[in-house]
């Protein structure tokens, strides 16, 4: 499945809108056996562009799926790209400490993280002493 959905996280990346940075990003994440994919998405207004992380994310989500099994993320990048903060605090809502991160680039370097290890002591509901 690793390989999959590294390879829909490419395809995504294909759909970016970076007029501004010329960034590309494409993310794909594994919910309920379905793959979502997701491209970043700028806006004049820089607070206002979502990242491909998210979108991702939120397409499964607006789908009904609430827990992530898997995610993959690339980018035109030297090392294997990594979430921003904003990014890993999404994740962290609907993903397990172990749930796979695989974060990679266009020249297939490719490391396998845990949610856990991306976010570490991420803010939860439990925090709020909440439940989910």
């Amino acid at each position: 499945m690793k390989d999959k959905l590294i390879q829909e996280a490419l395809e995504a990346r294909k759909q970016a809108y970076t007029p501004y940075s010329h960034f590309q990003v494409g993310a794909a994440v594994l919910a309920d056996g379905v793959i979502y994919r997701g491209c970043n998405i700028e806006n004049a207004s820089y607070g206002l562009t979502n990242c491909a992380e998210r979108t991702a994310v939120f397409k499964a989500v607006s789908e009904g799926k609430k827990k992530i099994e898997a995610v993959a993320v690339v980018a035109d990048t030297e090392r294997p790209v990594s979430p921003c903060g904003a990014c890993r605090q999404v994740l962290a809502e609907f993903c397990d400490s172990d749930t796979k991160i695989y974060l990679t680039n266009l020249h297939g370097h490719t490391e396998e993280w845990s949610m856990s290890r991306l976010l570490p002591g991420a803010f939860s509901a439990a925090d709020m002493d909440k439940e989910i």
